[in-house]
């Protein structure tokens, strides 16, 4: 049996994932403060809100911030720090 949308797998509304229609807690052009939790292998800060990703370039961990969100997708967003 396969794994897929009619049995709540990955993608789709349910199941793994949510789907790519679930409200995002950040829109273009927002400005919030963030803490970086966390640095991506690619060397990317990682802050979230409400559980959502959004990755900061050259940001460090723990460095509390300003962003300006750049770009959002289904599942993460990119932001860039405010000077």
């Amino acid at each position: 049996m396969a794994f897929g949308r009619d049995r709540g797998g990955f993608g789709g509304g349910g199941g793994f994932g949510g789907g790519s229609d679930a409200p995002k807690p950040v829109k273009i052009g927002d400005e919030i403060d963030v803490t970086i939790e966390a640095v991506a292998a690619k060397g990317d800060g990682i802050a979230k809100k409400d559980g959502f990703v959004i990755f900061v370039p050259g940001a460090q961990l723990n460095e509390q911030i300003k962003i300006r969100i750049k770009d959002v997708k289904a599942r993460y967003a990119t932001g860039e720090k405010v000077e």
